[in-house]
């Protein structure tokens, strides 16, 4: 057979580079070596490098690597595929085409345009960001923005580096103004904890401009800045970080808390100190249930008329020059991608290149119809598999085209619709992996290091997990909990897992690029993904340090394939306002601005609202209208107050509601709950207290009625009381546990008779945690997945807090009092006697009653331990007890002095500090 016109640009290396060869993720070859290749038709002639007989013995004996339980199809190249050398050779134009800092000086940070400090320029560099693109040059040195005199509003594909600019613009705003402050705000807590990490690692070592300088001498003695590095603090639900305004420059919120520093610091009259906002992800002001919180924000920010600088961001933008409008501010779109991205459609065993669009839409449309296929012609078949696992073509597909990626040395990212759906695909893909004879001894090492790093979590180690990783496979999903997909990712990222197959909220920021992502179906649930997502998955493809190239595979099922084809020619969703009525976030924005005192007029709250991008969307005397009648709504709510000559005043419940970031509906509902609580609180138990401090809303919660009969059948008199206290109705249970039917919120009383129900029966989650059962098993108990048990822990955290502010301007303090001891309880895992022990890292929930019950009970005697001694502590705390040979045991070991090391360091601080305050109390 001839040579191939077309080939995939993983088949040029297969020959070239063996399985055991060690490139991460960011190491590939320059196009000159690829073109040296001379590839085969069929892919995928292994010739791995000869392993000892007797070591493939010890392997097969110690990994079951000896064979494979199934075989990856296949992949062939047809002579016959079109020719899309011009697709090639635009891929190798885009990346040779991008000058550097040679041709363009303006592409260095340290041009002195920029002015931005050495040790900053430095910071970028060690991180990889040696230079920049043009079109962010362009986009900084607009006029007025590097000033802050501009607000922008910009958009740029995703791995685009659109992150850079409003970095760049955020920290030399802070850097050469002292008494300036940013707030970053980002959409999810993985998210801002990532982005903490980033810029921390930017800002270390750099200093704010110097306190002698001319401008900072001449402030007044309390306001000039009292520290020179610059700061960067996390706020989202579960933070323990316990900062006040005070103490940061650069805040990384989530949109809740952000939205709340912007209400306290006008309320403090402290918002001058604000010098720049970052909103990224700016589409989300199009979502429908927190969408309104951002733009109220910036409306609030835009009605003061002070000098802060807004900066809004997305790939997902297409009316740039409306939201440009609404915030005064230059914008500016680019399409540039440092990485060429190389789209395809799989359809019944054929993989099919997407060029653009409408070739994708005509592509879809002939093999979905009768008419003769001659225009439309595959590049590569997939064999059918004689396995009974891969009979249907588009697992067969995606297992496929998984083990070419992992063969060839790069990394694969699978999307699948559903946490099953991952794991289950996941255990796929690791049976059709090379088999561990074949992988040499260091990366057989380095995953095993991996497992023994899971397995010395406190949840223990997933069983899946424990079968896919030594394969290089692994799954990444809302069900793992925080520190399991940490160690996930970073692996993935190294190079040591191959194959992560992830539900598509991966796709939402979290980096993790691959050179070949690849979408198990078009359907994310039940329902079609949107363009926006679809544009973020494929966006995972190909980033710039880790691929020259990338690839996106759409695996698509014959019903779909008409669907698919119009998503791929739909236009992203125009991003307007979600203050109208339906969304009801007008209640809310005109409560906060009463209420901070922001306006309290009609002709203000009037200017206000002109400053919305509400007001570019509706008409003027609609949305006169709608004011009008909120205002309305408020005053007869009892939120607010209105004298004779018009003026409005918040109520004391309104000044709570807004304290403790609630809407209007959900003050007024908690309010409600707060004032029966104190008129008949149930003291005898804690039941009722962990009620108090459940969400009203967690989407995570669905009742296992079953279960829920069966924890309410266990409780006490205390918690019977509390039952029927709330309005937990034991028939209704007792009905839905003998029903199949999902308990109906149609009605106003629907939707509360179900608020109430899922709020106990997290509670009930919520009372184990606190007294003592690990995550693990509290999600066995209620069948729920432990990553939702640690992230309901971590929601509750941040409501409780927003009950203790809701009580602090109510002025209940009682109440305050019992939360904020829940809250220390619900943070340690533990009872009251282990809260000291608790402040320890590592040292929480049955961990730190295992230290009680061998004599470790308090700071002083965990400080004046011998790491060695409490590793046996710590053992005795583990969930699984699992057999390992020698090297592993001892490996494992190592680990869990390390542990134990930081957990006497830690205990050591922590004494030192208390002797300290204790010193400074007596004198």
């Amino acid at each position: 057979m001839a040579r191939p016109d077309w080939i995939s640009t993983v088949d040029f290396v297969h020959q070239q580079q063996q399985y055991n060869t060690k490139p991460l993720h960011g190491i590939k070859r320059s196009h000159n070596q690829i073109d040296a290749i001379s590839p085969n038709n069929c892919v995928f002639q292994d010739t791995t490098n000869t392993v000892p007989t007797q070591e493939v013995f010890k392997r097969q004996r110690l990994h079951a690597g000896g064979k494979n339980r199934i075989e990856a199809s296949r992949i062939c190249s047809l002579s016959s595929g079109p020719d899309i050398s011009n697709i090639k050779q635009l891929s190798r134009q885009i990346s040779a085409s991008t000058p550097g800092p040679s041709q363009n000086p303006l592409l260095s940070l340290s041009h002195p345009r920029y002015c931005l400090p050495q040790r900053l320029v430095k910071n970028f560099a060690s991180l990889g960001i040696n230079s920049i693109y043009p079109w962010q040059s362009s986009c900084l040195l607009g006029r007025g923005l590097l000033n802050g005199e501009k607000n922008l509003v910009y958009t740029a594909p995703t791995g685009g580096g659109k992150s850079l600019v409003a970095d760049v613009l955020m920290l030399k705003r802070v850097i050469e103004d002292p008494t300036k402050k940013a707030i970053l705000v980002l959409p999810y807590v993985a998210l801002v904890q990532e982005k903490l990490k980033w810029l921390r690692k930017i800002v270390e070592g750099v200093k704010k401009v110097s306190f002698e300088s001319q401008t900072s001498s001449q402030l007044p003695a309390w306001c000039r800045p009292h520290n020179s590095s610059v700061r960067v603090v996390g706020f989202f639900g579960g933070s323990k970080a316990r900062a006040s305004w005070s103490d940061v420059d650069v805040a990384v919120c989530t949109i809740e808390k952000a939205n709340g520093l912007v209400n306290r610091a006008i309320e403090e009259c402290t918002i001058n100190d604000l010098g720049v906002v970052v909103l990224d992800e700016l589409h989300m002001i199009n979502d429908d249930h927190r969408g309104y919180i951002m733009e109220l924000m910036a409306s609030k920010l835009l009605s003061l008329e002070r000098s802060v600088q807004i900066v809004g961001m997305s790939a997902t933008l297409t009316n740039t020059e409306i939201l440009a409008k609404w915030l005064g501010a230059k914008y500016y779109n680019t399409k540039y991608v440092p990485i060429p991205i190389e789209e395809y459609l799989v359809y019944d065993r054929s993989i099919y290149p997407v060029s653009i669009s409408s070739a994708f839409f005509k592509t879809a449309s002939q093999l979905n119809s009768t008419q003769p296929l001659s225009v439309v012609s595959p590049t590569r078949v997939i064999q059918s598999s004689e396995h009974d696992e891969l009979r249907n073509p588009l697992t067969n597909a995606v297992v496929s085209l998984a083990i070419e990626t992992a063969k060839a040395g790069y990394g694969a990212l699978i999307f699948c619709s559903g946490r099953q759906g991952c794991q289950s695909t996941a255990s796929l893909v690791s049976e059709a992996m090379p088999v561990l004879s074949d992988v040499d001894e260091e990366m057989l090492g380095r995953r095993k290091d991996v497992i023994s790093d899971l397995r010395s979590l406190p949840v223990g180690l997933d069983d899946t997990l424990d079968k896919t990783v030594m394969k290089g496979v692994a799954f990444h999903h809302a069900g793992l909990t925080v520190e399991e997909r940490d160690i996930v990712a970073e692996a993935y990222d190294k190079g040591v897992i191959r194959v992560i197959v992830a539900t598509c909220s991966l796709a939402a920021g979290i980096n993790l690029p691959a050179r070949r992502v690849i979408l198990q179906g078009a359907r994310m649930g039940r329902d079609l993904v949107g363009p926006a997502m679809l544009r973020q998955m494929r966006g995972r493809a190909g980033r710039k340090g880790k691929d020259e190239i990338g690839e996106s595979y759409l695996c698509c099922q014959k019903a779909d394939l008409e669907e698919v084809a119009q998503l791929l020619e739909a236009d992203l969703p125009m991003v307007e306002s979600s203050l109208t009525p339906e969304k009801r976030g007008i209640k809310r924005a005109l409560l906060e601005v009463i209420t901070t005192r922001l306006a309290t007029h009609m002709a203000a709250i009037q200017e206000y609202v002109q400053k919305t991008l509400l007001y570019h969307n509706m008409d003027s005397a609609s949305l006169d209208t709608m004011v009008s009648k909120t205002l309305d709504e408020l005053v007869e709510y009892g939120l607010v107050t209105v004298d004779s000559f018009g003026s409005y005043e918040a109520t004391l419940i309104s000044q709570a509601t807004v304290a403790s970031y609630l809407t209007p509906e959900d003050g007024l509902f908690l309010h409600g709950e707060l004032r029966r609580a104190l008129q008949a609180f149930v003291m005898d138990g804690e039941m009722h207290i962990f009620y108090t401090f459940t969400p009203l809303y967690n989407s995570q919660i669905d009742i296992n009625w079953p279960i829920f009969r069966r924890e309410m059948e266990s409780l006490d008199e205390s918690g019977l009381r509390v039952l029927e206290f709330v309005g937990v109705n034991p028939g209704l249970v007792n009905r839905m546990a003998n029903s199949a039917k999902p308990l109906p919120e149609i009605t106003a009383s629907d939707i509360r008779t179900a608020r109430i129900h899922r709020r106990f029966y997290a509670a009930l989650q919520l009372r184990d945690l606190c007294n003592e059962i690990p995550i693990h098993l509290v999600a066995r108990k209620f069948e729920v997945p432990r990553g939702f048990v640690q992230t309901l822990a971590q929601i509750c955290e941040g409501f409780a807090a927003s009950m203790i502010a809701f009580c602090d301007k109510m002025g209940w303090g009682m109440l305050k009092a019992a939360l904020e001891h829940m809250i220390d309880r619900l943070k340690a895992g533990a009872k009251a006697d282990l809260l000291e022990l608790a402040k320890i890292p590592y040292v929480k929930s049955r961990t730190a009653r295992v230290f009680w019950e061998n004599g470790y009970k308090g700071l002083r005697t965990v400080a004046d331990a011998e790491a060695k001694d409490l590793v046996a502590i710590l053992l005795l705390a583990q969930p699984k007890k699992s057999r390992l040979d020698a090297d592993e045991e001892a490996k494992y070991y190592r680990k869990l002095l390390l542990k134990a090391e930081i957990i006497v360091g830690a205990a050591n601080r922590l004494w030192e500090q208390q002797q300290q305050i204790d010193i400074e109390a007596d004198l």
